[in-house]
């Protein structure tokens, strides 16, 4: 199968956390339907967000959820 290597893009994401001071990222409400009770719409509809996550804004200005483990492996400090 063939490989690619993603493009360096520098993005823009702030970590969740339910009582942070400096308010919740863009895009994160409270929301009864989710398991954690919170979420963010996304381009693909709306997705849970759980505590410690990172939000993520993309290269058209989407905003999306990504688990910190895995934020840790994609991206570095720009």
């Amino acid at each position: 199968m063939p490989k690619f290597r993603k493009k360096p893009v520098v993005v823009e994401a702030q970590q969740f956390w339910v009582n942070d001071a400096d308010g919740w990222p863009i895009g994160v409400y409270k929301d009864s339907d989710s398991p954690t009770g919170y979420a963010i719409d996304t381009l693909e509809g709306w997705h849970e967000v759980t505590e410690g996550d990172w939000i993520i804004t993309g290269v058209k200005g989407e905003r999306y959820p990504c688990k910190p483990d895995i934020f840790g492996m994609t991206y570095d400090p720009a």
